[in-house]
């Protein structure tokens, strides 16, 4: 690899990176919900983290969603990308334009893949509880099936 910060578009690679971050806004939403799936996906030993261009708060909907595929968050909190314990990833998947140009500008010299999914905010949605439901879950099934690209796992046949 170059000593450029490299962007992606798809899941094209090498195989499965050995470590992952997602970045969204403000880490409450799509990132969160990515890591969760992510860590029920990828192999034993890959590291996954997520964050947000500012802080968040924790969606009870992200809950909901993920309860519903037998995922959870457990007690994890949003974070900033500003609160990383770590800085090093062998990929960054950005999910939203603010968090995309924050990455490339962060790794500007460095050997990482930064990949953009433009993923829509369900936080937006509006009607009843099942409607605003319904459009998390879409973000939460189009998120599974990216990742699975990514991970090289065929999805389940119903």
């Amino acid at each position: 690899m170059s000593g450029e910060a490299k962007t992606r578009t798809g899941e094209e690679g090498n195989g499965p990176p050995g470590s992952v971050l997602f970045v969204c806004g403000m880490n409450a939403i799509r990132s969160p919900m990515a890591e969760a799936i992510a860590r029920g996906l990828a192999r034993k030993g890959t590291y996954i983290a997520s964050a947000g261009v500012r802080h968040g708060e924790r969606d009870p909907f992200v809950d909901a969603v993920l309860s519903e595929v037998g995922l959870d968050l457990g007690n994890r909190e949003p974070q900033s990308l500003d609160e990383l314990e770590d800085d090093f990833f062998d990929l960054i998947v950005t999910l939203a334009p603010e968090a995309h140009h924050r990455a490339l500008d962060m790794n500007r010299g460095n050997a990482v893949d930064i990949v953009y999914w433009p993923t829509p905010d369900p936080s937006v949605a509006a009607g009843t509880r099942e409607q605003i439901l319904a459009s998390y879950r879409d973000v939460r099934d189009m998120l599974a099936l990216r990742l699975r690209k990514l991970f090289a796992i065929e999805p389940p046949t119903d």
